[in-house]
């Protein structure tokens, strides 16, 4: 039996609910989120054909599932947006991500929404400038933050300020089939560290982020995989090991370019 979400807000008229026990078989566990104010929905990196079902089908206890408002899409992987045609045909929501991907996003989507159904993908996606932008949900204002290279080149993440929590995609991921808050962070290194290295693109970008992150009153980091870091101890910890860490271009060399044998 499928356990219920975890609820990592609730106010009455704002809640946010994390989804993380949909994925079955073989595929890299992920965590889903909704945000509801007033009767605006918004759902966070939903997801392919694992999530689909099982993800509409716990959503629809919550929520009136065609009335989707917006769909937050942090990037292009299939774990992020893959049954994007599903989406748009079962629910009104507005696609957000990336101005870089929306061209990219309808790849995609069969011909059969347009022929069949006269649905255009690209009239359904808001375009995000590098710079993100505040994103209107009921009666609050949810910001859409840069995080390029983190990994995507066209890469964003999702702050709450009511809830003061950091959507942050691959940041922070951990290889784990959990969802429960980080308790020890130098036993939790060893099941983020070498996603990090080989995922994010480099030192610089990674301590930008950071930075950026220090200045924001964050009490939350959730990343879309694994386990989040909650209070401010934790994710001063996150912040100040992730500033260090060489990774991506960092760490390659000759040796990483040659013919194979």
């Amino acid at each position: 039996m499928r356990r219920e979400p975890i609820v990592l807000f609730d106010n009455g008229t704002h809640q946010c609910l994390c989804f993380d026990d949909l994925v079955t078989g073989e595929g890299v566990q992920t965590n889903q989120f909704l945000i509801t104010d007033n009767e605006q929905y918004m759902l966070l990196d939903p997801g392919g054909d694992l999530t689909y079902t099982p993800l509409s089908l716990e959503l629809s206890k919550h929520i009136p599932v065609q009335d989707l408002t917006y769909i937050f899409a942090s990037h292009q992987d299939p774990d992020i947006i893959a049954a994007l045609d599903k989406w748009l045909l079962h629910t009104k929501a507005k696609v957000i991500c990336s101005r870089l991907w929306a061209r990219f996003l309808p790849h995609l989507t069969a011909n059969y929404l347009a022929v069949s159904h006269g649905i255009s993908t690209y009239d359904r996606i808001i375009a995000l400038p590098d710079r993100g932008q505040s994103l209107p949900l009921g009666n609050c204002q949810l910001k859409a933050v840069p995080a390029h290279f983190l990994h995507s080149v066209g890469n964003f993440q999702l702050y709450d300020p009511i809830s003061k929590i950091l959507f942050s995609g691959d940041m922070g991921a951990s290889m784990v089939d959990d969802a429960q808050p980080v308790s020890d962070f130098a036993a939790h290194l060893q099941s983020m560290e070498g996603f990090h290295r080989r995922y994010m693109a480099s030192n610089k970008v990674c301590r930008l982020w950071a930075d950026m992150v220090r200045k924001m009153d964050v009490e939350m980091i959730v990343p879309q995989h694994g386990r989040p870091f909650v209070g401010k101890a934790m994710i001063t910890a996150f912040l100040d090991w992730i500033s260090q860490l060489e990774c991506g271009m960092d760490l390659m060399g000759p040796a990483d370019y040659t013919l194979p044998r």
